[in-house]
């Protein structure tokens, strides 16, 4: 920072540099986190509020029908609504529980705790806080079609989208964290994102949610899915420094202070 205040007038294209001279890698990662998480917390609200006002009612209905034909079936061929019906169950408690103990068993068997801890905070936080966000907001499910899903909640936002993209999302971006060449860092952030676009649309098609239910779920999913990671990975973090700053203190300063 201060050597940015000295030079007022330094170029553009030095910015570039200073980053790198004052952030580590770690802590420009937790940077960029923090400001997405921002952006998409931002999204969330004016998404919200116009939903909340009524004013995306107009347009939800006129998406929402164009996954349905007029006798209320899911539209196109027979098969696609089965897909439908699949799809839909991978954004489900039962799947994404039984996903998630899976992994976090694998990770505990070898011994990543700091892992299988993200994996447990997000996920049943994410539960927790989509459930608040039901309640409070409490918005009906559409009634122009026959529902294809049981459903015990309100609509806004999509619960199944939203967790589905916290899960997904969570795990593409730690299974991400060990490659070592872009393809491989792309490939199971690119499987994240299908995953949890596939639960979202599936649930217009089988008619239980809005277009604006499922893309709240997605903006929430994925800025809750940011919050966690970024949080336990400062954490870690810092009690990483604190350890090293403990174990390198000076032994002659420590053997003063305990005689004192």
């Amino acid at each position: 920072m201060k050597g940015l205040l000295d030079s007022p007038t330094r170029p553009i294209h030095d910015a570039k540099e200073w980053f790198r001279e004052n952030f580590s890698r770690e802590q420009a990662k937790l940077l960029g986190a923090l400001l997405l998480f921002s952006l998409l917390v931002l999204g969330f609200i004016g998404l919200a509020d116009q939903v909340s006002e009524g004013e995306t009612q107009a347009m939800d209905e006129r998406l929402f029908m164009m996954f349905h034909d007029a006798d209320g079936t899911p539209a196109g061929p027979a098969w696609l609504e089965e897909v439908g019906r699949d799809a839909t169950a991978l954004g489900g408690n039962t799947i994404l529980t039984l996903f998630a103990l899976a992994v976090f068993g694998f990770l505990a068997v070898h011994r990543r705790w700091k892992d299988a801890a993200i994996i447990a905070i997000t996920v049943i936080t994410g539960v927790i806080v989509s459930l608040l966000l039901k309640e409070i907001f409490d918005r009906p499910r559409p009634d122009l079609v026959p529902h294809l899903s049981h459903t015990v909640t309100s609509s806004f936002p999509s619960g199944h989208s939203m967790l589905a993209a916290v899960t997904y999302l969570t795990l593409g971006v730690m299974v991400a964290e060990m490659a070592e060449r872009k393809r491989q860092i792309l490939y199971p952030l690119v499987v994240a994102i299908i995953l949890s676009v596939m639960v979202g649309v599936s649930r217009v098609h089988v008619g239980v949610h809005w277009p604006t239910d499922v893309l709240g779920g997605w903006i929430i999913g994925a800025a809750w899915a940011l919050l966690c990671w970024s949080s336990i990975r400062w954490l870690q973090r810092h009690r990483a420094l604190t350890d090293h700053s403990e174990s390198n203190s000076d032994p002659a300063e420590e053997n003063r202070l305990t005689a004192d």
